[in-house]
């Protein structure tokens, strides 16, 4: 646990933390051997305690230590002490370019190009010393307070990806190469990829490919093509938009191949906006039939000639071979009998002839070994030589085997005077038009003030590269410039509140310029740092620069709005957030809309909470169906349902709901049928049916002359149907 006021390394004192990330934290520190103020970067726990990680970490890190360039974080120290894993760097006050970004909304073109040179010449620098970002992005991108531009983190992106590590740890996939989000092999072109998109939106104050989720746009960046930075902006010179499409094909062997050629068409766009010569590569032309020159043809003859000459030197060697052997036989047999001369010599040349088949045998062993060898030598030479012409012809090779160049690097070199400027005169002029000169010459002026009765105030009295010097473009130059025989003494603003400094240097006739950045330790609106800093002099009119606090960053995860989305895109926005799916449950909702969607979520949307914190949440099964009652007793049939009933007739009763579920039978003489208690009933309404045979007995009538007759009984079925309204459960 990193505390402050402790010492870590036995020489770095911790002052104050100024930040955290998704893999450690920042702290401002002293450095007690070299007196110098650093940054320490402490790795979190759950990396410290990842011995696969670590050893990576460490590995990259001690890479990026041997980096030193002006456009780089540069990386002074790494070391471990009592399981705390840390990096001591540079320590660059300023902000980074997402935030430039965010409050400037969008950069101008040149503004936009210039930062783009400049990282581009950092990135290049550690490209040469075969060391890959792999995590280009605003965020890694510091720009100081003097201006400059500065990339961070260098390293670290390869020791994080050789790991499992979620994506709110990881750097943006907004940023990220198409092969990077298929999970391949990157290099250097992946890092050109992904300043393309940094480029993109520094133009337009937005990136190309937006989603939903990490995945959906990982798959933009596989799939779908880079839109025009021009469509947002129209403003923005077709050079510069060529410039980021090259960055950005979705084939590595399209885009630059080196920073140097990216370099060469920034300064070069600066130089002519308008003018479209990026050089982009044609797919149609690349997998065309192409014909062969005559240099070409010219070395394939060459290369025949050599092949025949050295097969004919090895027939010619085995030729001479025979003849020895042959003549050698012919005087071992010449001192044998004259009379068996001629037999001999007909035995001799069957002799001979059989030999042929094993002159393997008869061959000097030495002179085999190098006729083999030659032949092997001149078989591999022939194949790679018919194999890089047939390349070349269809463009697989650029030409740069055998000591040839390609046509770019042969333009590079032609163009390399043109990346140095003449300095101009600037002593004795007005600052302001100095500025304009120098940045129209791709210089950067930075500017100085001092105390001067000989100039006049405002008037540039030295620069720090004399006039006539060849400079490389892009360069900064210092100007010193006079603040008058009495310059104003810049008042002490820090900690006090943004109003109360603007009237303090507003007073003393500065004019105030506000930056914001988070503070742990400053309240939010007071000013955390000015510049120039306090108790130097500057002429009235200078602009003064505070940084104001926003108060201690947020380091908690905001909890995203899941309502309405699936379970899988929830689980996916809760990760990418850097939250977890907890516990999912099925739930009735009075929103048919939302049937099979996220219908609840344990933390209300926008709330903060710890990283990893467990979201629970509910999926719809639709609106709930209600459910009615039947609690009550039943009455039989009444006069005006049927006058003809007589009680004590056998009823059959059955209760039926109107969907037609039937929910009691029964038969019974006896009314009322005592209380039921019926319930889940679907249907609101039903009916009771009563069934029964009304029975007339036979009856004697006596006639009007005395005499009797009797009247048969009758039976008549009946069937009374009475409605029901059941009670809401």
């Amino acid at each position: 646990m990193v505390k402050i006021g402790m010492i870590i390394g036995d020489r770095y004192e911790v002052q104050e933390k100024i930040g955290t990330g998704g893999m450690s934290d920042v702290y401002k520190a002293r450095d007690h051997k070299l007196n110098r103020l650093v940054a320490v970067k402490v790795l979190k726990q759950e990396f410290s305690e990842n011995a696969n990680f670590v050893s990576k970490f460490r590995v990259e890190a001690q890479a990026a230590a041997g980096l030193a360039h002006p456009n780089i974080v540069n990386v002074y120290d790494v070391g471990e002490e009592n399981g705390i894993y840390y990096i001591v760097m540079e320590l660059v006050e300023g902000i980074t370019l997402k935030k430039y970004i965010e409050k400037k909304a969008r950069l101008s073109v040149k503004e936009a190009v210039s930062i783009a040179i400049q990282v581009s010449m950092g990135i290049e620098a550690a490209h040469n010393n075969h060391i890959i970002h792999r995590d280009i992005k605003p965020q890694n991108i510091i720009i100081s307070k003097e201006g400059k531009v500065k990339v961070t983190d260098f390293g670290i992106a390869k020791a994080a990806t050789s790991n499992t590590i979620t994506s709110n740890v990881m750097g943006s996939v907004h940023y990220t190469s198409p092969e990077q989000a298929r999970g391949g092999y990157s290099d250097e072109k992946s890092d050109i990829y992904s300043l393309g998109v940094t480029m993109f939106e520094m133009l337009t104050g937005r990136v190309p490919f937006n989603g939903e989720t990490t995945v959906a746009i990982a798959i933009k960046h596989i799939q779908e093509e880079m839109p025009s930075p021009r469509e947002y902006v129209s403003e923005i010179p077709v050079s510069v938009e060529q410039i980021v499409f090259k960055c950005c094909q979705k084939s590595p062997d399209r885009r630059y191949q080196s920073m140097g050629q990216l370099i060469a068409d920034l300064k070069r766009s600066l130089m002519t906006p308008d003018e479209d010569f990026v050089k982009m590569v044609d797919p149609n032309e690349e997998g065309s039939t192409k014909m062969m020159g005559s240099s070409e043809r010219e070395k394939i003859k060459r290369q025949t000639r050599n092949r025949d000459s050295m097969e004919e030197a090895m027939h010619l060697r085995k030729e001479a071979d025979m003849k020895r052997n042959a003549r050698r036989k012919y005087e071992i047999e010449e001192d044998e009998d004259e009379e068996d001369e001629e037999d001999e010599i007909d035995e001799s040349e069957y002799e001979y002839e059989d030999e042929d088949d094993e002159d393997d045998e008869d061959y000097d062993p030495k002179m085999e070994r190098i006729t083999t060898v030659l032949a092997v030598i001149a078989a591999i030479l022939i194949g790679c030589i018919v194999l890089f012409l047939v390349g070349k012809a269809l463009g697989i090779f650029d030409g740069t085997l055998f000591g040839e160049k390609t046509q770019e690097e042969q333009q590079e070199e032609e163009e390399e005077p043109k990346e140095q400027v003449e300095m101009i005169e600037v002593e004795g002029k007005d600052v302001d038009e100095v500025k304009v000169a120098l940045l129209n010459l791709g210089l950067t002026p930075e500017i100085e003030y001092e105390e001067s009765v000989e100039f006049a105030q405002g008037i540039v009295m030295k620069s720090s590269v004399a006039k006539g010097t060849m400079i490389d473009e892009g360069s900064n130059v210092v100007l010193t410039v006079s603040a008058g025989s009495e310059g104003v003494e810049v008042k002490d603003t820090v900690g006090m509140s943004e109003a109360e400094a603007t009237a303090t240097l507003g007073k003393s006739g500065f004019v105030v310029n506000k930056t914001e950045s988070h503070d742990p330790y400053i309240k939010a609106g007071n000013v955390i740092t000015q510049s120039p800093a306090a108790g130097s002099k500057a002429p009235k009119g200078t602009t003064v620069t505070i940084t104001v606090s926003l108060g201690p960053e947020i380091s908690k995860v905001q909890v995203p709005d899941l309502m309405a989305k699936g379970e899988e895109e929830a689980m996916a926005t809760l990760v990418e957030a850097g939250l977890q799916l907890g516990a999912v449950g099925e739930v009735n909702h009075e929103d048919p809309a939302l049937t099979g969607l996220v219908c609840y979520q344990s933390y209300s949307v926008g709330t903060y909470v710890d990283a990893g914190t467990v979201v629970d949440v509910n999926i719809s099964i639709g609106p709930a169906q209600a459910t009615y009652r039947f609690i009550e007793a039943i009455a039989g049939p009444t006069p005006e349902e049927d006058p003809g009933y007589r009680s004590g007739t056998t009823v059959t009763v059955t209760l039926m709901a109107d969907d037609g579920t039937q929910l009691l039978s029964t038969q019974t003489a006896s009314f009322p049928i005592q209380q039921q208690n019926i319930t889940g009933i679907k249907s609101p309404t039903g009916y009771l049916l009563f069934q029964y045979v009304n029975v007339t007995e036979a009856t004697t009538v006596t006639n009007e002359d005395g005499s009797t007759s009797t009247i048969e009984g009758t039976s008549e079925s009946k069937e009374v149907r009475r409605p029901i309204q059941f009670m809401e459960e």
